[in-house]
């Protein structure tokens, strides 16, 4: 029986597996919620950092754990330091609000948004501080105490992979297809035509940067990542292609000739990305593929049209199927999927975007055995 590394290898190189690979997307709340700990633990006092976390839940689960960019890589020249720090400026029972400051002619200035840690969700972060029900100036601060370091360069990746093991294979962001996220991204976007040339030659080149240093470092990632949640949410397909595209083209050029896997990661509305993804480059793997309402992907069309191109990942519904439905609902779901997609490989089981917190854990255990059973080729 293969191991998750060598079963997920197999896959992404196109050849066949001793069984479906199974990735169940519970990259936040399922890893936060299994450490047993305040959620704003692991997200802001690094108590385990959630990149562990999750490395302790793929093992508990004993899943082909695909690490879509979860470690955020940093190196010293991507550091700027202005000297901000963050402040706690509201803790109750239920949340920590932090807000970044420093000090300027002996008075403190303080950026425009607070980050929302809850005990039991994942943060809310960049949150105008009135919709948090601050105001913009904090009327009492205090540093933020007990966050513990963590190594986010070269070294923390090595160690990273050490932890991982043979449990799956690490990826590390170095482009992405949302070049716009935000109300302001759009209005930036529609305010400044004459700038869009501009920022997209900007994004190739930090891009082209960014991979370079990654591939010059000892210990190598296992694939690269160039995908960005909903893509084609806060961006039309012009415009995905007008900003984002040429960086991402440029990046998977690269990864081809290196030998490196790469990966896109975009819930929301796909079918239209994976169409190009598969038409106009080389890359290896693409999920969620959710179905309508959230997205607007058929497993087993992508899978007719495109299955010969790329590794799909996904799609179990993470609502109707994965949290509100039974172990029985979960297997004939998983066994739809396998059908639908798992003839001749390229193919790993997973959901559609992040399982919510309460999602049971008879279910994960559902799908992953069905994976190990029914998968098999």
């Amino acid at each position: 029986m293969m191991k998750p590394r060598q079963r997920l290898l197999t896959v992404l190189q196109g050849q066949i597996p001793d069984c479906v690979p199974v990735a169940p997307d519970f990259s936040n709340m399922i890893p936060a919620k299994l450490t047993g700990k305040p959620f704003w633990d692991i997200y802001l006092y690094n108590d385990p950092p959630l990149w562990e976390a999750y490395i302790d839940c793929a093992k508990f689960f004993d899943i082909d754990a695909l690490m879509d960019g979860y470690f955020p890589l940093t190196f010293p020249e991507e550091v700027k330091d202005e000297g901000w720090e963050d402040y706690i400026v509201f803790e109750s029972a239920g949340r920590i609000v932090t807000q970044p400051g420093r000090r300027s002619n002996g008075k403190m200035e303080w950026q425009p948004w607070v980050d929302v840690y809850y005990i039991a969700d994942p943060p809310t972060m960049h949150l105008c501080p009135a919709k948090a029900g601050l105001p913009d100036m904090p009327t009492r601060w205090r540093p933020v105490e007990g966050r513990k370091p963590v190594d986010l360069g070269p070294e923390g990746l090595k160690r990273l992979k050490q932890k991982l093991g043979d449990q799956g294979l690490l990826g590390i962001f170095v482009a992405s297809t949302a070049a716009l996220g935000s109300d302001a991204d759009i209005y930036n976007y529609y305010d400044h035509p004459e700038l869009h040339q501009q920022w997209a030659e900007q994004r190739v080149e930090a891009a082209v940067r960014r991979y370079e240093r990654v591939m010059s470092m000892e210990v190598k990632p296992d694939f690269i990542c160039v995908g960005g949640s909903g893509t084609l949410v806060f961006q039309s397909v012009k415009i995905f292609r007008q900003l984002a595209f040429p960086a991402v083209r440029k990046v998977l050029e690269l990864a081809e000739r290196d030998g490196m896997p790469s990966h896109v990661h975009s819930c929301g509305p796909e079918k239209a990305l994976v169409r190009i993804m598969a038409e106009e480059t080389s890359l290896t793997v693409i999920d969620p593929l959710e179905e309508p309402p959230m997205g607007d992907c058929d497993l087993a069309e992508l899978k007719r049209l495109y299955g010969g191109k790329l590794t799909l990942k996904g799609n179990l519904h993470t609502t109707r199927v994965m949290l509100q439905g039974t172990p029985e609902d979960v297997i004939s779901a998983s066994r739809k999927a396998i059908d639908d997609a798992a003839e001749g490989g390229r193919f790993i089981l997973s959901t559609g975007d992040q399982c919510g917190r309460d999602t049971p854990f008879e279910n994960l255990h559902a799908m992953i055995h069905t994976a190990r059973t029914y998968g098999k080729y």
